[in-house]
């Protein structure tokens, strides 16, 4: 592949050794792969080069994560960034999904979750080049909560909601070999992982949670039938239901479709 096919990443961390780590597990034929030390030398660099994908600690000196992230969406509404983000700003990194970040991985991390997000990222850019961004054909039911690219959530009557994944991060994802649902009985809390899915292509693709509370019921039709997340997102693919500990809370930090 010519150097101006290539998708270009930049890596943003005030920590040199972070960045080196990072760019050395997602180095590839396939794309080149930029450092920048700040968010101001990240701007800087985006204003000569327009990278495709920018991965960005939440947490730097100077301009955060969070004020590069917005700085980028109103120059570049289009750019997609994955925010790196340790256990305390997990609400942060829940905010930042709002603003208009692509996704969001906690810390610590292996270097195959990040490939998989990476590849997830250049999907979902490939995805939107081939359809020339034309209307999903799915529209979200109005009364949905949602975390924009993730989950979105139902209040029913009484006291639980029931939990599914938008169709927007389906978009990117192969042929669904596996799906990981949490146990009954698990407590998760809003931002963390509460499903998994692999593809054909064995990367492991982390959905999370809209809310915090216990779960109650799983959508035991997806274990025989993967293909219900796709053909119903906002019906029978369901992923699970829960009785939520704080749910006034954690709508603050989700989008209600209309």
């Amino acid at each position: 592949m010519n150097d101006e096919a290539m998708r270009k990443i930049l890596v943003v961390d005030d920590e040199i050794t972070v960045c080196k780590s990072i760019r050395n597990a997602i180095l590839s034929d396939e794309h080149t792969v930029d450092t920048a030390l700040s968010g101001e030398e990240a701007l800087k660099k985006d204003e000569e080069e327009c990278y495709d994908l920018i991965i960005t600690d939440l947490m730097m000196p100077g301009i955060s994560g969070l004020d590069l992230l917005k700085t980028l969406k109103q120059k570049r509404p289009e750019v997609n960034v994955i925010m790196v983000t340790g256990y305390p700003t997990i609400k942060t990194a829940v905010q930042s999904i709002k603003i208009g970040a692509f996704d969001y991985i906690p810390k610590p991390f292996t270097p195959d979750q990040l490939r998989s997000l990476v590849s997830r990222a250049f999907k979902k850019i490939e995805s939107e080049e081939k359809a020339a961004k034309k209307p999903s054909r799915q529209k979200m039911p109005p009364g949905l909560h949602y975390m924009i690219g993730h989950t979105w959530l139902h209040k029913e009557n009484g006291e639980l909601i029931t939990v599914g994944v938008v169709q927007d991060f389906l978009k990117p994802v192969g042929i669904i070999t596996h799906l990981a649902l949490p146990p009954v009985s698990d407590s998760v809390n809003q931002g963390e992982e509460c499903a998994k899915i692999t593809d054909a292509d064995q990367f492991n693709h982390r959905i999370w949670s809209p809310a915090t509370g216990r779960i109650i019921e799983v959508n035991e039709k997806l274990r025989g039938d993967f293909t219900l997340l796709r053909k119903d997102p906002y019906g029978e693919g369901w992923l699970f239901r829960m009785e939520p500990t704080n749910l006034e809370e954690d709508l603050k930090g989700l989008i209600l479709s209309d």
